[in-house]
């Protein structure tokens, strides 16, 4: 048992795949899946692993699977929550109406928009990563919202590996405001699953996640 959960449960990626696929979709005709959780948790591997489950088998692979990140849709570290009302006028508005969507992926390097614009589909699962990704606003809409956790020392280990100790002041304002966001939505109780990022003897963590609840 960990961190206070009941239980944990170990489960594979490609069974969820397969749960996802037989859901209803209710954005549009696409099953929207929101993969939330504080920054370190392990939702962008998460993400990764189950894009690759819903894809299939490399000889004939699906290509109806999006995934999106919702870091490339912040216009720097003060738009961490205010970003959704881009997400939603360039990619789930259209979706809602049954057209495919769109949005111009942010450069942290450059500091702006990019001019390609990346599309989504208005068909297939849709994958929305990121803090946030399962707010209130969308629960409506989602086909599942997953909320990925780990503790906070090793999520901090993380993220500073990850992006730079040179950003630790950018970090531990971030740490602060989702952690307060989390609070406040009740995100992780809302949530339909429940995902250990630090999960411990798993014997194939590329097929097997670790559920909390």
């Amino acid at each position: 048992m960990r961190r206070g959960w009941s239980a944990v449960v170990v489960e594979t990626y490609a069974e969820l795949a397969r749960r996802i696929r037989a859901a209803p979709a209710r954005l549009g005709a696409v099953r929207l899946v929101a993969v939330d959780g504080p920054s370190g948790a392990g939702k962008t591997l998460f993400t990764a692993r189950l894009a690759d489950a819903l894809q299939g088998p490399r000889e004939q692979r699906a290509d109806d699977v999006t995934v999106l990140h919702t870091d490339d849709l912040l216009d720097g570290w003060a738009d961490q929550f205010t970003f959704w009302r881009r997400l939603d006028e360039q990619a789930l508005e259209p979706l809602r109406a049954g057209r495919p969507g769109g949005y111009h992926r942010y450069s942290w390097l450059r500091e702006r928009f990019t001019t390609p614009r990346v599309p989504v589909p208005a068909h297939g699962v849709l994958l929305i990563e990121g803090v946030s990704a399962a707010r209130a606003a969308i629960r409506p809409e989602l086909t599942l919202a997953v909320f990925v956790t780990a503790p906070d020392p090793l999520r901090l280990d993380r993220t500073l590996a990850r992006d730079g100790e040179r950003l630790r002041p950018h970090l531990l304002r971030w740490r602060a405001a989702e952690a307060g966001h989390f609070a406040a939505d009740g995100t992780a109780e809302a949530a339909d699953l429940l995902v250990d990022g630090a999960p411990t003897g798993l014997v194939d963590p590329g097929r097997h996640y670790q559920r909390l609840r």
